[in-house]
């Protein structure tokens, strides 16, 4: 059974930062491209980030460049998303989740990915 389960997110005050992961159980880590997405009430899942298991191989949203950075740890099955400077505008619930199909390439597209997390609340207050 393939679990994907986020953690790090909280309250933090905006210019600030956090580090959130994903662990991912029940799966071949390394065969699946991983991406981070975050959605607010009302609105469709919105892309961040994603990233294949090559090293470089790494798209962003354009809101985030420069202030998120996405990573993978494939020994430990986890991925991460260092987010600096946080906006007001990052609040939303953030999900991580695992794409199998053509997972050389990294993807923004949330009906391409196979699995997804929970969700970990991230609010940035002013």
């Amino acid at each position: 059974q393939v679990q994907l389960v986020e953690s790090g997110g909280g309250l933090v005050q905006a210019g600030g930062s956090l580090r959130l992961s994903c662990s991912a159980s029940g799966l071949r880590f390394s065969s699946y491209a991983m991406g981070w997405f975050r959605q607010v009430p009302g609105k469709e899942r919105e892309f961040v980030a994603a990233d294949t298991v090559s090293i470089g191989n790494t798209v962003y949203a354009e809101s985030v460049k420069g202030r998120f950075t996405i990573s993978r740890d494939n020994a430990k099955s986890t991925i991460y998303l260092e987010m600096n400077n946080l906006k007001r505008e990052d609040t939303a619930v953030y999900y991580c989740g695992a794409k199998g199909r053509y997972y050389w390439a990294p993807s923004r597209t949330p009906d391409e990915y196979d699995y997804w997390g929970q969700g970990t609340q991230v609010t940035v207050s002013s």
